[in-house]
């Protein structure tokens, strides 16, 4: 008699399982836990909310792999890879894009992510979207990777549809996750107050995460006081812009260049005067905007004048190390057929385009700091695609 309700719990599961409603036992953590779950047709059938509400991060994650996987998606996250490769019906498709999910796939998709969301002890990629309207606290951040505070950062805006022409990496990081969908007509505006806050929150920790003083959105607190040369340390050339031109921008200066103009209009305190005339500076803003362009130019100069030192790259994005090596054909008159690119070189007053430029024409030097550039840039990229899906 004793033995009655064991049996009949393992009718159950067997029953619902024939019916394609797969049961997985809690305790167990592998990617064989999920082996009934590789029946289930995510393509047309729904997923309930309570049938994942037993499974670990794990166990879910090996679920988006199946999900995905009966695609031929191949996956940059070693784990869900390895795991698919010893599956007898996983087909690797090269050609797969995620244009191939149905609709009911994605809202599984929703339906997993929003599982995953909630046993996860702080924020993570993907998290985001269920912040909309929500304000994230420094408490719930937790510790990152540069690359993922980054795209946490971004994914806010993603979220809207916001492009990435300037750093391809993350568009084609973006491009891959279900719920994207590019609009051309996104404008920061559509972001909410909460929004914009939250943006604010995760560059904070970014920073602080990173070791600097100083960065991009900062320069209220020195409207009034001098910035010093070791608040730059750390800095990138295409964030001392950004720096520079704040300076501008908060006293509501329109840019006719266009990214530095979307990347102020992402800003809660930025307003945008009607002309595009320049604004009258303090003494002390003047002092510190010609610092900052003190700063720049002596990196700037280091391209073509001094070797460039592995170390001293650290802590560079893909695109950031990508706009320094470019620089160094840009001097010399580079063309760039790639738009983004065109555009930024062209807004620098130093950029003249030589229509009979060669690569003969860089020295030595340039040709070296040329070489330690693409190797970071090879390590930079492996650990952007390192990223969980």
């Amino acid at each position: 008699m004793a033995l009655r309700p064991m049996v009949n719990i393992f009718a159950l599961y067997a029953s619902i399982s024939l019916l394609g409603v797969p049961v997985m036992p809690a305790a167990s953590q592998g990617g064989d836990s999920v082996k009934e779950w590789e029946k289930f047709d995510f393509r047309l059938r729904s997923i309930d909310a309570d049938q994942l509400k037993g499974l670990s991060l794990v166990q879910l994650k090996y679920l988006r792999g199946i999900l995905f996987g009966k695609h031929g998606r191949i996956f940059q996250e070693a784990a869900i890879q390895d795991w698919l490769k010893n599956r007898p019906w996983y087909k690797p498709d090269p050609k797969y894009t995620v244009t191939m999910l149905t609709a009911v796939e994605r809202g599984n998709m929703d339906a997993i992510k929003e599982a995953e969301h909630k046993k996860h002890s702080h924020i993570e990629p993907g998290d985001l979207k269920f912040y909309r309207t929500v304000l994230i606290t420094k408490s719930e951040l937790g510790t990152h990777s540069r690359i993922e505070w980054l795209i946490m950062r971004e994914e806010i805006e993603a979220i809207h549809g916001k492009r990435y022409p300037e750093t391809p990496w993350l568009q084609g990081f973006f491009d891959e996750r279900y719920w994207y969908h590019k609009d051309a007509k996104y404008s920061p505006a559509q972001l909410t107050e909460i929004e914009r806050a939250n943006i604010r929150t995760i560059a904070d920790a970014q920073k602080a995460g990173r070791g600097l003083a100083l960065a991009p959105g900062d320069m209220e607190q020195f409207q009034e006081s001098a910035i010093s040369a070791d608040l730059l340390q750390g800095l990138t050339l295409f964030e001392l812009r950004l720096l520079r031109n704040e300076v501008y921008a908060r006293h509501g200066k329109r840019f006719h260049t266009q990214w530095i103009q979307d990347h102020f209009e992402a800003e809660p305190w930025y307003h945008a005067h009607a002309g595009y005339e320049e604004p009258k500076l303090s003494q002390i803003e003047s002092r510190n905007v010609d610092l900052i362009v003190k700063d720049e130019q002596r990196l700037h100069e280091q391209l073509s004048e001094k070797r460039l030192e592995a170390k001293s790259l650290n802590g560079l994005f893909l695109e950031d190390a990508r706009k320094l090596r470019n620089e160094i054909y840009a001097r010399h008159g580079r063309i760039f057929k790639d738009r983004w690119l065109d555009g930024y070189f062209r807004s620098f007053k130093w950029y003249h385009a030589d229509p009979h430029y060669s690569e003969a024409k860089l020295t030595a030097l340039e040709r070296g700091n040329v070489g330690t550039l693409v190797k970071y840039e090879r390590g930079a990229e492996k650990e952007a695609n390192a990223v969980a899906a």
